[in-house]
């Protein structure tokens, strides 16, 4: 294991950031520490940098124990929401800096600057000021300058966080390549769901200082252990009691066996999706269930608002029982002899 974290706390005063933490990241791997604000996420990663210290537990980094050692001494590449770069130094210059510190010798610098600015599509740009540069840019000269150290682990704190949303996609592909290229131990904090499923290998999923479950992307996705990661995970809605999700329900204009009877009352597109609202004939005070489909199946099978449907999960779909079902409204499915209505 690269980094093996065992019985981990912090306390921040009467606030507890962390409690009983135990987590191994394999070397080489590409982890998520995924969750919501305030989570504990960022303290778990700046409890590996060295940046914080924690009150129980040890951390391991390639079998050493560094508890108790100094940011330093780790040998962590660390890269912050915000660039936090040099500003009277060029791109070449902010890259080297860490070599620079270190005395190592100035030829060796400029070949190891020159091979990561090539690798990070910046080579064009090294005697520009960081002001002069997209913030993708500075995003990926901050990267360059974490690699060129050569670290155990790299840890990004909400790397992309405060970029749109177009170059955060673009973004989070090129780090999944340079990730496969380099084959660095990273551990990454974000909030972003897609962030978080797109590019990981692992994802551990925290919450209120706890971790809810760890997993593959695919494994949190379609098997998650409880309704939080369920509902974190991606979008969700309630029938009959048990959270699914919209893309997972069946929706059909004639009764099929097993199937609730609804009607729409209310639908947009957004790109090629349709999403409709469907109440329940037999669970009127309950929220609309949601479902989404594509435009085409939405033409095909003529669902407009008002219309009557049936709905029913489709087989194979996660569902996860919600703790106030009994709040939500139960209802009964059409039976499995009622009607002989063609599935969708």
């Amino acid at each position: 294991m690269s980094i093996k974290i065992s019985g981990v706390g912090k306390q921040f005063g009467d606030f507890a950031a962390l409690s009983d933490i135990n987590l191994d990241i394999a070397s080489g791997q590409l982890t998520a520490l995924l969750g919501p604000s305030g989570g504990g996420k960022s303290t778990l990663l700046r409890i590996i940098a060295g940046l914080e210290l924690s009150d129980t537990g040890t951390v391991e980094i390639e079998g050493t124990d560094a508890t108790d050692l100094p940011a330093q001494k780790r040998n962590v590449g660390f890269v912050f929401q915000h660039y936090a770069a040099f500003r009277h130094m060029n791109v070449a210059a902010n890259v080297g800096f860490g070599l620079k510190i270190r005395k190592r010798p100035k030829k060796e610098i400029a070949a190891k600057v020159e091979e990561l600015l090539a690798l990070v599509h910046l080579a064009q740009f090294a005697d520009r000021l960081p002001s002069q540069l997209s913030g993708g840019q500075r995003q990926r000269m901050a990267l360059a300058r974490a690699l060129a150290i050569e670290p155990t682990v790299l840890l990004l704190d909400e790397p992309f966080g405060a970029l749109d949303a177009k170059v955060r996609k673009e973004l989070r592909a090129w780090l999944r390549r340079l990730h496969d290229e380099v084959h660095v131990t990273t551990v990454f904090v974000t909030h972003d769901q897609e962030e978080a499923l797109e590019v990981a290998d692992q994802i551990v999923v925290i919450n209120d200082g706890r971790i809810e479950q760890i997993g593959s992307p695919h494994e949190l996705y379609d098997t998650p252990a409880s309704e939080f990661v369920m509902s974190f995970l991606g979008p969700v809605t309630v029938l009959d009691g048990r959270l699914v999700r919209p893309h997972d329900i069946e929706v059909v204009a004639v009764p099929f066996p097993g199937s609730y009877a609804g009607r729409i009352v209310g639908s947009s597109r957004v790109g090629f999706e349709v999403r409709l609202e469907v109440a329940l004939a037999e669970a009127a005070d309950a929220p609309p269930v949601l479902i989404t489909l594509t435009r085409a199946e939405a033409t095909a099978k003529r669902l407009e608002d008002g219309a009557p449907v049936w709905i029913k999960p489709v087989e194979g779909a996660s569902q996860i029982p919600v703790r106030s079902a009994d709040s939500i409204g139960e209802v009964e499915p059409v039976s499995e002899l009622a009607g002989s209505g063609d599935r969708a």
